[in-house]
């Protein structure tokens, strides 16, 4: 990887064996991306939407990478409606579930690569790395550098299936996410291009 606290990662994970494991989150409302296709010369497409309703589909991925084997994505999914006492988005609760399940998952240690989100640097979260430090060792990305997550690339993928997706409702865009996330599971180049994307490297 990069110098820094990325080349202490590639360290760490190389000297215990670990998975790196690089977080990041995204979301999605009614009001669908811009997107490009194909039309006749000089008629722009133009798919119309109601972009109404309130409500988002939140995303929480992994790109989990190990030399010799197949580069893994794992990934949760919340929906917000609006509706009173309703969580907008991922809890600390939630990080830490999901990273105890990247664990189990993987089988193995993990080195963690995710940014400085306000949720990321809590008094509980801090305690509940601390209380793991046998199997999770974490690092964060300097500022205002999405560039070097490969998550970045992943939702790149997934907003562009829903670019020109007029959708009804939440519960469409979410049926979305979920398939556009699930074929890229199944397709471990896709996660190997989303990581030569950033210009890092893990060997």
């Amino acid at each position: 990887m990069e110098e820094g606290d990325l080349a202490a990662g590639k360290s760490t994970a190389a000297e215990r064996g670990a998975w790196s494991v690089f977080e990041d989150e995204a979301g999605q409302s009614m009001t669908p991306p811009r997107a490009r296709t194909w039309g006749r010369i000089g008629q722009t497409p133009v798919v119309r939407v109601r972009a109404r309703g309130s409500g988002r589909v939140s995303m929480a991925g992994m790109a989990c990478y190990k030399p010799d084997e197949r580069s893994r994505l794992i990934y949760a999914i919340r929906e917000y409606r609006g509706r009173k006492d309703e969580s907008k988005g991922f809890g600390r609760r939630d990080f830490r579930d999901l990273i105890v399940r990247a664990r189990i998952q993987l089988g193995g240690p993990i080195v963690l690569v995710w940014d400085n989100l306000r949720l990321h640097l809590t008094a509980g979260m801090k305690a509940f790395i601390d209380a793991n430090a046998e199997w999770l060792t974490v690092f964060h990305l300097p500022t205002y550098a999405p560039d070097l997550n490969p998550l970045e690339g992943i939702w790149s993928l997934v907003k562009r299936e829903i670019g020109n997706l007029a959708a009804a409702d939440l519960t469409q865009i979410t049926r979305a996410v979920k398939r556009r996330l699930k074929r890229i599971q199944y397709r471990s180049q896709l996660v190997d291009g989303c990581l030569a994307s950033t210009g890092l490297c893990l060997d």
